[in-house]
């Protein structure tokens, strides 16, 4: 279909301020609207504790006169507010230090059309839908023995409507929803408590796993960590359970961003067509899978965006790039721009995801005589430079091939760039987020424990 915007009013404000913008005296400019719409309610012991709405609205402008950039936002939309905002942007970039690299993306890698991504829910949730949502998650949780005390359940909407212009030409929008249902318990009593949680998000009210399997799941994950004991310093079989698992995609994410790539400070900045993971690895960024939770008809550019396959059997077969770290670097956008109303776009990630492999996790453990499954991961201790790897973590410990008994204060370690080489997926990938990947198993990691 054709390049499309759902608000009118939005794309001839922004168009009007592109236009004035080169009259003020910019060779180029673009300017990006957000309109956003949240409704969150939480329950805790059978009451409820909170109703919040919020909506609001912000723009930005950008210019360019010649290498020089400025940037200017405003949540003001009245004409008196935006008819002062190019002339003043202009002024700014004119007293701005020269950026060789800024630039609008080109016209030939602007998007012409809107593909059908299906990310809009047109039915928004009544405030008595969304309680009685919260409500019955954190009633299923605590139904479950051995369920002590809950820090409640909670349920959440979301809308944000986004429009750009450029003085390339470019005029386009989107809308997109969002519905979640959460719910966090605690199991056991006294000094033996253990906590744990569960959460559910989709596009579409109809895809939205039901509160009470939510909430179910949240009280079995906290009654199954009561007890919980520590094991011995060793190095053995670690299993990321698929909640934890995408932040080994995050970090990778982060290691082939454009920007670090140009900055040099990635753990893969030299390995540019190099085997990276281990050969049965495929990773695929697709910004046009449908009802995505971070699908998008175009980047934070106007660029047309298309699914990448980032890994390929093993081998990293290119960057995330803006069209800034594009120049660069001497290539062309992959159209991973992101961007907010104050500042220049950047390189993300869309709907990024790690395909399933042959085996089921029970298979893929069965060899296993000691090893280490992994359900919560604590701490940030991760190194995007050298690729040092060290978080606290909790799980379970797998013994001859089984789940047996759980464990907490230990410590994982290891470095991402042979962690990725010695890296097996399972089979059981379900698209929850916007990053997602199935049980992950990595060989030799180190447990620090007592």
């Amino acid at each position: 279909m054709t390049l499309s915007y759902p608000d009118p009013a939005a794309a001839e404000r922004l168009d009007r301020l592109v236009k004035s913008a080169l009259k003020a005296g910019a060779d180029a400019a673009d300017a990006v609207e957000f309109k956003n719409i949240s409704v969150s309610v939480s329950y805790r012991l059978g009451k409820l504790e909170d109703v919040g709405r919020s909506e609001s609205s912000d723009l930005g402008l950008r210019v360019f006169v010649g290498k020089q950039v400025a940037f200017v936002s405003s949540t003001d939309f009245t004409d008196s507010a935006l008819s002062a905002l190019p002339e003043r942007a202009v002024a700014m970039a004119r007293l701005a230090p020269e950026d060789k690299y800024a630039g609008l993306a080109s016209r030939d890698r602007l998007a012409t059309s809107t593909p059908d991504i299906e990310i809009d829910d047109p039915q928004e949730p009544s405030t008595v839908l969304l309680v009685e949502c919260a409500r019955a998650a954190e009633q299923a949780a605590l139904e479950v023995p051995g369920v002590t005390n809950s820090e409640g359940g909670s349920a959440d909407y979301g809308r944000s409507m986004v429009t750009l212009a450029t003085s390339e030409g470019f005029l386009g929008g989107y809308t997109g929803t969002s519905r979640s249902v959460a719910v966090s318990v605690i199991a056991g009593e006294g000094t033996e408590m253990e906590r744990d949680y569960d959460y559910a998000h989709s596009r579409f009210a109809a895809d939205l796993e039901s509160a009470e399997a939510v909430g179910k799941r949240a009280a079995e994950r906290a009654v199954k960590r009561l007890n919980p004991r520590k094991v011995k310093t060793q190095s053995v079989p670690v299993f990321f359970d698929p909640r934890v698992s995408p932040s080994l995609l995050g970090h990778f994410a982060g290691a082939i961003s454009g920007a670090a790539i140009a900055r040099g400070v990635s753990f893969l900045k030299d390995r540019m067509g190099e085997q990276v993971f281990s050969e049965n690895i495929t990773i695929i960024d697709d910004p046009h899978r449908k009802r995505g939770a971070r699908s998008k008809p175009f980047d934070g550019e106007g660029v047309a965006n298309r699914t990448n396959v980032l890994i390929d059997r093993g081998r990293l077969t290119t960057w995330l790039l803006d069209s800034a770290s594009a120049r660069q670097l001497g290539l062309q956008t992959t159209g991973h721009a992101s961007r907010g109303t104050g500042g220049p776009p950047s390189p993300s990630s869309t709907n990024l995801y790690m395909a399933a492999g042959p085996l089921s996790p029970e298979q893929l453990m069965s060899d296993v005589k000691d090893g280490f499954y992994v359900t919560e991961l604590i701490g940030m201790g991760v190194n995007g430079v050298t690729g040092d790897y060290s978080r606290g973590a909790a799980g379970f410990w797998i013994e001859n091939g089984a789940l047996t008994y759980p464990v907490s204060e230990v410590t994982i370690a290891g470095n991402l760039k042979d962690m990725y080489l010695h890296l097996t997926s399972a089979n059981d990938l379900v698209f929850r987020h916007g990053t997602d990947a199935p049980t992950l198993r990595i060989e030799g990691l180190t447990i620090a424990g007592e």
